[in-house]
């Protein structure tokens, strides 16, 4: 469904929805009480929630609304929730479907350890750990996200399944394993993104790990800012593609619009409300397009994405947007969207990219900067 709109009452309605979520993102870090002597006894992460009702017991509710129930190892079982809402903690093994879930394994320190089971094959990873885990062995792929192999699932053994498909739940219950749904109806905001560690941590017995964590986006963040203040100019930036059959955006409720609105420059998409890679029509991905001064593409240089020229003969109908005859076109590299435990330098490199008279001398790690035609190829000598 497209949620962008043109028409000005639905567009301001649209914008009330989205301010009204940030402002919940913004009290992602408020708590109530205390636990212990340093832990929060409530906090709000985004729609996720973690409530430690006591040293014995904490509630957390995943991106499907569910309660689940987190107790020690060597505690008895509770006698007031389902088998299937209980985990106990710390895990010790995770199968996990998304990269944003393993990148978070990876922060907290846990993931060479913990992680038995992937949903994409050993040729698509750029992370030692798993290459190494899956040669040896210790991970299995267990077949494509969208067609799990069960029986290959089971074989690991996994306490644990972090998944963005609330769909696998009932046969995941079937087969006794407890799973967390770590996605939701809308996209995760800033504060979500950065705070998302400090969710998965007490499954872990992290959170000295994800506080730490934490610090180093917030750091970062505070260094965007002082950067980009007062920053004259404000380029305009787009982030999607056109696709054969769809055109897929990054809304302005979600990171992404933040960052650029935080780093002093104008996100397109900022009325477009709604899930993380959401569809738009052709028209509003064009009209953004007329003025646009950086364009960020999903596509890498594996999917086409090699130059201008390359992007304009797979999209004919991108080749007169303004990034593409006057502006700056990027595309991420490969390990881009394996490398969220790197969000500090990502989302410094973000900003680098809109604004590079504050960052000197600064080498592009995740993405590229495209050029206007294609490399000729050196002639062998």
């Amino acid at each position: 469904m497209n949620r962008s709109t043109s028409h000005p009452v639905l567009g301001t309605l649209f914008l009330l929805l989205a301010l009204a979520v940030l402002a919940a993102c913004d009290r992602g870090d408020r708590a109530a009480g205390t636990a212990g002597d340093s832990e929060p006894a409530f906090l709000q992460v985004g729609e996720f929630a973690i409530n430690r009702i006591s040293p014995d017991r904490t509630e957390v509710r995943d991106g499907a609304g569910r309660t689940l129930v987190l107790i020690p190892r060597e505690a008895p079982m509770p006698a007031d929730c389902a088998p299937s809402q209980v985990i106990r903690v710390p895990v010790q093994r995770v199968a996990a479907y998304g990269y944003f879930d393993i990148a978070v394994l990876r922060a907290l320190g846990v993931l060479e350890q913990t992680l038995v089971g992937v949903t994409v094959p050993a040729k698509r990873w750029h992370i030692p750990e798993i290459k190494r885990g899956m040669e040896a062995g210790r991970i299995a792929f267990l077949g494509d996200a969208a067609s799990i192999d069960y029986e290959r699932l089971k074989q690991s053994e996994p306490e644990l399944v972090l998944t963005w498909d609330p769909s696998v739940i009932p046969l995941l219950d079937d087969l006794h394993i407890p799973a967390v749904v770590t996605t939701t109806p809308t996209a995760m905001c800033l504060n979500a993104r950065m705070r998302f560690v400090q969710f998965l941590a007490p499954f872990f017995q992290k959170e000295r790990e994800a506080d730490a964590y934490f610090a180093r986006i917030d750091a970062a963040l505070r260094d965007i800012r002082a950067r980009t203040a007062g920053l004259a100019h404000q380029p305009r930036v787009m982030w999607g593609d056109i696709y054969e059959k769809r055109v897929m955006v990054e809304p302005g409720n979600a990171w992404v619009g933040e960052l650029v609105g935080l780093a002093q420059s104008d996100y397109q998409f900022k009325d477009v409300f709604g899930t993380s890679c959401i569809e738009i029509t052709v028209e509003r991905f064009l009209y953004s397009g007329q003025d646009a001064d950086i364009f960020f593409t999903y596509r890498t240089r594996e999917m086409g994405a090699t130059s201008k020229e390359a992007l304009a003969k797979l999209n004919p109908l991108i080749k007169d947007i303004a990034p593409l005859k006057r502006g700056k076109v990027y595309a991420p590299l490969p390990h881009y969207t394996q490398g969220a435990d790197r969000l500090d330098e990502i989302l410094t490199e973000i900003s680098a990219i809109l604004h590079p008279e504050a960052y000197p001398d600064y080498q592009l790690h995740y993405f590229v900067e495209l050029p206007d035609t294609e490399p000729v190829p050196k002639e062998r000598s």
